[in-house]
């Protein structure tokens, strides 16, 4: 009698452990749906968040790092070239690099220098020659279409430009001009773009600060 009432006992103490691990599992199976539901539901507002709402290209270009540059624009009467300072977006590779200078150039002075390149005027490649040491820079039709010509003006543009690149890259001596990249005699028939130029100093305003 004994023995049987020690084995019901026994019985139930099982059957109430098999019934507790039941439930465990089932609440532990149950918390597992509930998170992944909320972890699926977090993406998926995510991202149609950045589907409805996508980043502005001048936003993520700030969250990039930022690399201290050189630019070099006309003065108020547009005989001498100016240094400003200007901070443009850090690139991997050199021809890159030149490419975002050119860009910051042709968005024109921030302060109150005066623009070397027509509006509209935008570039369509850089390729760095680098055992000669020589940038091809070629700009679209707009440059030879808007351009207002004067071999002041064409002065300004092709030693902004040139100045410029030769003073924030070390592997750049020369810049060659190019349109639709080909080879121009001229922009606007004053300054012949035939050959590349370097570095022109006597351009600099006397006394001028970079930046």
């Amino acid at each position: 009698m004994e023995l049987k009432m020690a084995t019901k006992k026994q019985r139930r103490t099982t059957e109430r452990k098999v019934k507790e691990k039941k439930k465990r599992m089932k609440k532990s199976f149950l918390f597992l749906i509930v998170v992944s539901v909320v972890v699926f539901l977090i993406i998926f507002f995510v991202v149609l968040f950045e589907y409805i709402f996508p980043p502005k290209k001048d936003d993520v270009a700030k969250k990039r790092e930022k690399l201290e540059v050189i630019l070099y624009f006309s003065d108020a009467n547009e005989r001498f070239l100016v240094p400003e300072k200007r901070y443009i977006p850090k690139e991997e590779n050199v021809e890159a690099q030149a490419r975002e200078l050119v860009r910051a150039l042709l968005e024109g002075s921030k302060g109150k220098l005066v623009n070397t390149f027509p509006a509209k005027v935008t570039v369509e490649s850089v390729r760095i020659d680098g055992d000669r040491q020589i940038a091809y820079v070629s700009f679209d039709s707009n440059l030879l279409q808007l351009h207002p010509g004067g071999s002041a003006s064409e002065m300004a543009t092709i030693y902004s430009l040139t100045n410029t690149l030769t003073r924030n890259i070390s592997g750049i001596k020369m810049v060659k001009l190019l349109v639709a990249g080909k080879e121009v005699e001229s922009i606007k028939g004053h300054i012949n773009t035939r050959q590349p130029f370097g570095m022109n100093k006597d351009l600099l305003a006397p006394g001028a600060k970079e930046g």
